[in-house]
């Protein structure tokens, strides 16, 4: 009877950690648009980089 008792109160917690992860809180909200600023920056750097090769007349305008 104990060994069941035990076994409900892992299952029961195991359910409200995976509900926890589930659910978009602050921290992932603020995770995400950080993520979305670093791609932007990239992309802005990058294009930058090509138009100055352009500008150069570089053989290569990858970046």
């Amino acid at each position: 009877m104990n060994n069941s008792k035990t076994l409900v109160q892992l299952f029961a917690a195991a359910a409200l950690l995976a509900l926890a992860g589930c659910s978009d809180g602050p921290a992932e909200d603020a995770g995400e648009k950080v993520d979305e600023m670093v791609t932007d920056t990239k992309n802005a750097i990058e294009d930058a980089c090509e138009k100055v090769k352009e500008t150069a007349k570089a053989e290569n305008e990858n970046c």
